[in-house]
């Protein structure tokens, strides 16, 4: 061998050896179901603790609810949390490495035992020798038999027959065989939907009082590449606010009058949303979440309508209670209190000296210190959850392929060996799933076949019996 051939053979092992080296130590570890075991717990288990821990809050929030002494279960802080990511558990990168490992792992053992136990499965090899269907845990001899008739009946029973002379070899339910295959390829198909909408999605909230226009601005969680997903083009205007309550006085349920505007602020949608019932447009879902008093209008008097906001007062967790301060002098020297719970319309009015002093509802009037206080209307708003996840869609597939899928991989995987020799016919077969229901079917082949059998004797008998009596 000469040094140039010999510099060739060196630099082409080079070449191979990464090769040779993923096919024997990367891709059987990738292709193990114990790693895709631990790997699918793994994914569940954060996926868990991304649905006990509140994603996409303020920091402030996570001091508040998880603070360091005492820390939850003696290590949970809201350090930990930040530092560990946990408050945007779907976006670390330690969680998509996990899908993406899960991914290649479904990939590699789809390649390496799905296809190759497909492939073995479309192959028909011919039994030769008798002593082949002892393997067999389903098994007959008969005497005599027509493998013609038999390959007749296997064809009624939808089998997919081969012969080769007095060899016969019958299939059906292959496509029993390809349901794991697509099953995994579903399985993908979800985890790159995730991947894309954790990568394209974003999330927001917006409270927004009755009758004022907005923009998608307050947002609580977003990926990054999620820029095109943001509405840059178009808002959104809120016409109108409302509660329905009970005749005992709980909500009953809260509805959006919901408007979309272009660029030149013409609308092109208008929808009514309500809790389960959200409005979507261009890829991205309006929900309605929450509600809150967003101001109250009065007139002093006969003076011009006042819109004066009211704020929510903390109740240390017994309530929601909203509050504002109407001043009924010039030099605000003095005026009361007006605390509203709901938008139902009626009002507590304190003093200066923090006394009740009465009641009103919207659209009647009180005498407050020498002014004629009328309360014209509560201004409810809005509160909305905005979100867009372009992965949806190729969940949804991935999903109903899974469903697909796995009735498919119910199909039995049936096969049926026969020969026939030495004036004996041999039938034989097995069966990857309802082994009873392949049992039946194989008796009653070969009940028919024994029965077809007696008919060609009887008919050879008839004309012999007629020719003796002649």
């Amino acid at each position: 061998m000469t040094s140039k051939e010999l510099f060739l053979s060196k630099l082409s092992e080079w070449a191979t050896a990464p090769q040779r080296f993923f096919k024997r130590e990367v891709l059987p570890v990738l292709a193990d179901l114990r790693l895709a075991i631990i790997l699918l717990l793994a994914i569940a288990f954060f996926s868990i603790s991304g649905t006990v821990v509140e994603q996409g809050q303020s920091v402030a929030f996570y001091q508040s609810n998880y603070p360091e002494h005492p820390a939850l279960f003696g290590f949970l802080s809201w350090k930990v949390l930040l530092i560990a990511g946990l408050d945007h558990v779907y976006r670390t990168w330690w969680f998509l490495s996990i899908l993406i490992l899960f991914g290649s792992s479904l990939t590699a053992c789809t390649f390496t035992r799905q296809f190759p136990a497909l492939k073995a499965a479309r192959r028909w090899k011919f039994y030769e020798e008798p002593k082949q269907f002892e393997k067999l845990a389903l098994s007959a001899e008969l005497g005599t038999g027509s493998l013609t008739c038999l390959e007749e009946l296997l064809q009624q029973k939808k089998y997919l027959v081969f012969r080769e002379g007095e060899k016969v070899y019958a299939r059906k339910g292959i496509i029993g065989k390809i349901g794991p295959i697509i099953v995994h390829a579903s399985m993908l198909i979800i985890l790159a939907g995730a991947i894309w909408g954790t990568m394209t999605g974003f999330m927001a909230q917006e409270m927004v009082p009755s009758g004022e226009n907005f923009q998608v601005q307050n947002i609580t969680d977003t990926g990054p590449w999620a820029g095109p997903q943001i509405p840059k083009d178009w808002s959104m205007r809120v016409n109108r606010f409302w509660i329905d309550y009970t005749p005992s006085g709980a909500i009953d349920q809260f509805y959006s009058d919901l408007s979309v505007l272009d660029k030149a602020g013409q609308e092109v949608d208008r929808q009514t949303i309500h809790v389960n019932k959200p409005l979507r447009y261009r890829g991205v879902t309006f929900y309605q979440a929450d509600w809150s008093i967003a101001a109250v209008r009065v007139r002093l008097n006969k003076s011009p309508v006042l819109q004066l906001p009211m704020a929510q007062l903390d109740t240390q967790g017994k309530g929601r209670i909203w509050g504002a301060w109407i001043p009924t002098k010039p030099d605000l020297s003095a005026g009361v209190s007006l605390l509203a719970k709901d938008l139902q319309g009626t009002m507590l009015v304190y003093g200066m000296d923090g006394k009740l002093l009465t009641t009103v509802r919207a659209g009647s009037a009180i005498e407050v210190n020498g002014v004629m206080l009328t309360i014209d209307e509560v201004v409810g708003s809005t509160g909305l959850q905005i979100k867009a996840d372009p992965g949806i869609p190729i969940v949804y597939t991935g999903f109903g392929l899974l469903m697909l899928s796995v009735l498919m991989s119910y199909l039995s995987h049936s096969q049926i060996w026969a020969l026939e020799t030495e004036g004996k016919l041999y039938v034989g077969g097995r069966t990857n799933r309802a082994q009873v229901t392949f049992e039946r079917e194989v008796v009653e082949i070969l009940d028919k076949l024994a029965a077809s059998k007696q008919q060609v004797e009887q008919s050879a008998i008839a004309p012999t019996s007629l020719a003796n009596q002649n």
